[in-house]
């Protein structure tokens, strides 16, 4: 694992080197890259994957106790990456989170030549579904968000449709989820983290403006959909695929919002195809 220092802090990233197109690939909320490993796995003989571990929860290293960790500033610190690593012709490939539409909308794009969009935020659903509405209630009770952590320790709960069950139609491998929760549930620095980004979301208002900024990304897009998700609404994937000039929506069978564990051979195949086709003139 490496680290960059930026702004707000320290951040790990996996990179997985090579000479091929970049992938930078965005995760969602106590989440980190293992997310993506399955897809990877197939891209990266041909691919550079990159793979940052914000700061959502699933981070290691806290950070600076006055970082901007809004949806605001975590959008921009996207950027902020993109631009310490100097890298060009980026596909950004985003999964639960929202961050890319708002560094879209808000930040600067001229690294960016691409964005793949599986099932994440938009529009105005931030927080998404009952998973998002929970996460919400933990971080109001003082000691909420300790204590839902703690109960993340157990399946049972992690099936529960208030928590992940609604996340993945497949159990996700024990080892892979104690490693997104180990931070928060272990470092109340982490935890200050996720309770700074969760309490700083904009009103509904805002998000539509952000999202109908979107519409000005004049590159190609790529918006990968779960027809059978719970929690990111199907209308959304045909909404966003109408929001950019250039986008193509594929609708996925089998699969809810962690497309890369429940379909990473679609996913994968859709990258790699989408890699492949010409630019937009």
């Amino acid at each position: 694992m490496k680290q960059i220092d930026l702004s707000a802090g320290t951040v790990d990233y996996h990179d997985t080197g090579g000479d091929g197109p970049v992938l930078v690939f965005i995760s969602g909320l106590t989440i980190d890259g293992t997310v993506w490993r399955q897809v990877v796995e197939r891209l990266a003989p041909d691919f550079r994957c990159i793979l940052p571990t914000l700061p959502l929860g699933a981070h290691r290293i806290p950070m600076h106790e006055d970082a901007d960790l809004s949806l605001r500033g975590l959008g921009l610190l996207i950027g902020e990456f993109l631009e310490r690593l100097d890298l060009a012709d980026v596909t950004l490939v985003q999964n639960d989170w929202g961050g890319a539409q708002v560094l879209i909308a808000l930040g600067d794009t001229s690294r960016v030549a691409a964005l793949v969009l599986t099932p994440c935020e938009a529009f105005d659903n931030y927080p998404p579904g009952i998973p998002g509405r929970a996460i919400g209630v933990a971080v109001a009770i003082p000691g909420g968000l300790a204590l839902t952590m703690q109960a993340l320790r157990f399946r049972a709960m992690r099936r529960a449709p208030a928590a992940w069950g609604w996340m993945s139609k497949r159990p996700i491998p024990k080892p892979v989820m104690d490693g997104w929760f180990r931070p928060a549930t272990t470092d109340r620095r982490v935890r200050r983290d996720l309770r700074k980004y969760t309490t700083s979301l904009p009103p509904k208002s805002t998000l539509l403006d952000w999202a109908e900024a979107n519409r000005s990304f004049d590159r190609p897009v790529l918006v990968l959909w779960a027809v059978e998700d719970k929690v990111m609404p199907r209308d959304h994937g045909r909404r966003l695929a109408e929001l950019y000039p250039h986008a193509q929506l594929r609708e996925v069978e089998d699969s809810y919002t962690l497309m890369p564990e429940d379909r990473p051979d679609v996913v994968a195949e859709a990258i790699r195809s989408f890699a492949a086709s010409p630019p937009v003139s």
